[in-house]
């Protein structure tokens, strides 16, 4: 074997992609690109005194969920945009199932089997994602990062990019100036592209395959329409949501439709209870909600960002029950008295709630409260914490949002014990 390599065992997943095994001298190593069972020749990539992180580049005795990437881009050292494109769709909905159920006996103590579902729309698992965000070199080139790196590995073409997204031809263009470049494709048949140029640079955008806005992002979450709109519309049912340039979608076609079912079927809305939609977005959830409270109830949703408070209070102006207001949920709750709710949906970022939002939402006593969560770790924390306030998870569903990726969605049923 090569200087740096080890000859490993493979052990359970873990959470980022990873498997575990096990060095000689006791130290775990955190390996990519293998799977459960597996013995391989292992790259390390990193040392520290506790652990180690390598890539297996070669496999001595594989696994019979293995299967060979259908990405030329991916593998070790390549693109790191996709985890499992080595696995089974069954195998990767497994290794994470396996990963939830783990985090929430680690750090809730619960145990709970866990079954991930497949979400409608990409029955093999490609080209699924309606936003995607490629870097650029400084010869103009796009591709993605490579895991834990600042180089990029130049593609031209992502099989996991929805065919709207690669009908732009984006990967063959020219984007000197740019350090990244977003490509946008809605349900609705409307494309965009938001530029990031490089500092003290300009973009001169290339004529794309497809008629599309084009935008140019000035930080912040700001960005400002060179050509169109810079409006993209989704559809979820009957109903119609406008986004703002590179402003939150889910990027699975089938996402917006399941999670607003589940996150319904879970809070169970009745006419006339007053309902909280926390990190509201555009309003998704706040719209199923206020339709099915009615106008003698009320939804109240709150948002940070100033652009999806805006599309959010337009994709909202026919339910005059619903209202959205600008704050971070640590300060908001109190700043309009929000001091009770029926029922409480919350779907915060990759970082979770924390216990002062965790507190916060308990003391206002609802019935129940829906968690939406994109990482299992932090939703378990956070479910900690809950119980420590009488809540006890009731329910759980997972999705299978983010194929090819080590990426899961959780929906959970809080309750008062």
């Amino acid at each position: 074997m090569e200087q740096g390599s080890l000859e490993l065992t493979i052990g359970p997943v873990a959470h980022g992609g990873w498997c575990v095994a096990r060095h000689d001298d006791g130290r775990v190593v955190f390996v990519r690109h293998a799977l459960p069972g597996e013995r391989v020749i292992a790259h390390v990539t990193e040392e520290t005194t506790r652990f180690l992180r390598a890539d297996a580049v070669e496999i001595l005795d594989a696994s019979p969920d293995r299967v060979t990437p259908p990405c030329p881009f991916a593998g070790p050292g390549r693109c790191g945009g996709c985890d499992w494109q080595h696995a089974t769709l069954e195998a990767q909905r497994a290794l994470k199932a396996d990963v939830v159920a783990e985090q929430l006996r680690r750090l809730a103590s619960i145990d709970r089997k866990v079954v991930v579902e497949e979400v409608p729309g990409a029955p093999d698992g490609l080209g699924w994602r309606t936003r995607v965000q490629f870097a650029a070199t400084p010869g103009g080139e796009l591709g993605f990062r490579r895991h834990r790196s600042h180089d990029i590995e130049v593609v031209d073409a992502c099989l996991i990019a929805h065919r709207d997204v690669e009908s732009t031809g984006a990967e063959a263009h020219d984007w000197r100036g740019a350090a990244g470049v977003e490509v946008i494709a809605s349900n609705a048949g409307d494309r965009a592209v938001v530029i990031a140029p490089r500092p003290r640079r300009t973009v001169a955008v290339p004529e794309l395959e497809v008629e599309a806005s084009i935008l140019v992002n000035q930080g912040k979450g700001r960005t400002e329409p060179r050509r169109g709109s810079g409006v993209v519309h989704e559809r979820v049912g009957d109903r119609e949501f406008r986004v703002s340039g590179s402003g939150f979608w889910q990027v699975h076609p089938g996402s917006a439709e399941t999670l607003l079912d589940a996150v319904l079927a879970y809070a169970q809305p009745e006419p006339g209870e007053w309902a909280l939609d926390l990190y509201c977005g555009v309003g998704l959830f706040a719209a199923g909600l206020a339709e099915a409270v009615g106008e003698e109830g009320a939804v109240f949703g709150l948002e940070s960002e100033a652009a999806a408070v805006r599309d959010a209070r337009a994709n909202l102006r026919d339910l005059p029950q619903a209202r959205v207001e600008r704050g971070r949920v640590e300060e908001a709750l109190d700043r309009f008295q929000i001091e009770r709710a029926d029922v409480v949906v919350v779907d915060p970022p990759r970082s979770g709630l924390g216990r002062e939002v965790v507190e916060r939402v308990a003391g206002l006593e609802a019935t129940r409260v829906v968690y939406v969560s994109c990482d299992p770790a932090t939703f378990a924390r956070d479910l900690a914490w809950f119980a420590e306030h009488g809540y006890e998870l009731a329910d759980l569903r997972a999705f299978d949002q983010y194929p090819m990726t080590h990426h899961v969605e959780c929906v959970g049923l809080l309750t008062r014990a």
